[in-house]
């Protein structure tokens, strides 16, 4: 009912603003001011756009060092420096031509506005301006993507040889956490052998999958390389790490990757904070679906010794689950009873 009665009313005021605006323009013909070109109007609009100009501007800079620390978050990796380098140069570049040609774009209609006094000049074409204002912004886009693509270049190319593995699995709704156990090599996966028991499709027929481990949380040293083996199971999901500057998509039957190193131990980042709750986590930037909001994992960034004693802790799948391997062929299931006693 209310709804309904906003409506009415929104209708009537649009009637009585055209009516008024009908009354104005019949009082213009009984005065004969109608055939005139500049009118009041004119001077109003050209001063509105003065001041849409100083307050828009004033509020666009007011907002952004207000909320600065809340977009500009403390850098947790190595390449994420680089990373905010090219965001603020890129920013300097087209921050300094939005505003130049903003300025410009108000200021114009307010200086030029129409007058009976000047008229306008035919100005039709200047090849050397055309030049220089297709030439300049070339170059400069160019130089922009180049240092762009080498920077994604370094973080996706082969990680180090030393770098830590760690799977990272999407699905709708929740990341499967997936690492190498000590020999960091992570055993084979075919989506076929998806089930209830094995929710990451491991192919334990793979030796290196037997001591493959899952984990609620996301562990990694400080100080050492560190790979993110990225897939999704039904959908396209986004790896998304904002402290550590990192994005990477994941793709259904497409795997990607992502290596970096991180530069502050959970423990550091919340006494840079002071804030004794903070946590690293890795969300979804993909809307894949209504359990989207859902899709967060935390990751806890440690020492490198408490890290590897950490990994020495954990419990690999069949361990947990020895039904797992109880299909294999008798060479690998040896090798996999022998696992399992080592954790007995």
């Amino acid at each position: 009912m209310y709804g309904f009665l906003i409506a009415v009313g929104v209708l009537l005021l649009l009637s009585i603003l055209w009516m008024v605006y009908r009354i104005q323009t019949l009082v213009s013909v009984v005065k004969g001011s109608d055939k005139k070109v500049a009118t009041g109007s004119n001077k109003v609009n050209a001063l509105m756009f003065i001041l849409f100009l100083v307050g828009a501007g004033g509020l666009m800079f007011w907002y952004s060092i207000k909320e600065f620390d809340n977009y500009q978050l403390p850098i947790a990796s190595e390449h994420g420096a680089v990373t905010d380098q090219l965001f603020w140069i890129t920013m300097a570049v087209t921050g300094v031509v939005f505003i130049i040609t903003h300025i410009l774009l108000f200021i114009f209609p307010y200086k030029y506005q129409y007058s009976e006094k000047r008229k306008a000049d035919f100005y039709p074409d200047n090849n050397k301006l055309e030049v220089l204002w297709t030439a300049v912004p070339a170059v400069v886009l160019a130089l922009l993507v180049i240092s762009g693509w080498i920077a994604w270049s370094d973080i996706t190319k082969p990680a180090p040889d030393n770098a830590h593995v760690v799977e990272l699995m999407g699905y709708q709704f929740a990341w499967e956490v997936r690492y190498p156990g000590m020999d960091n090599v992570l055993g084979a996966n075919d989506y076929r052998l998806t089930n209830a028991n094995n929710i990451s499709g491991v192919d334990f027929s793979d030796k290196n999958s037997l001591d493959d481990f899952s984990s609620p949380v996301v562990v990694i040293p400080k100080g050492e390389p560190v790979l993110f083996r990225i897939r999704a199971r039904d959908v396209l999901h986004s790896v998304f790490a904002p402290h550590m500057r990192l994005k990477m998509d994941a793709v259904p039957g497409m795997p990607t990757r992502f290596w970096f190193v991180p530069t502050k131990t959970t423990a550091e980042m919340r006494a840079e904070l002071n804030n004794p709750d903070f946590n690293y986590e890795i969300a979804c930037t993909e809307i894949c679906g209504r359990g989207h909001f859902s899709m967060k994992r935390e990751i806890r960034v440690v020492e490198p010794e408490e890290f590897r004693a950490w990994v020495a802790e954990q419990r690999p799948y069949i361990v947990n689950n020895p039904a797992l391997v109880a299909d294999l062929p008798i060479e690998l299931k040896e090798l996999a009873d022998i696992t399992i006693s080592e954790y007995k």
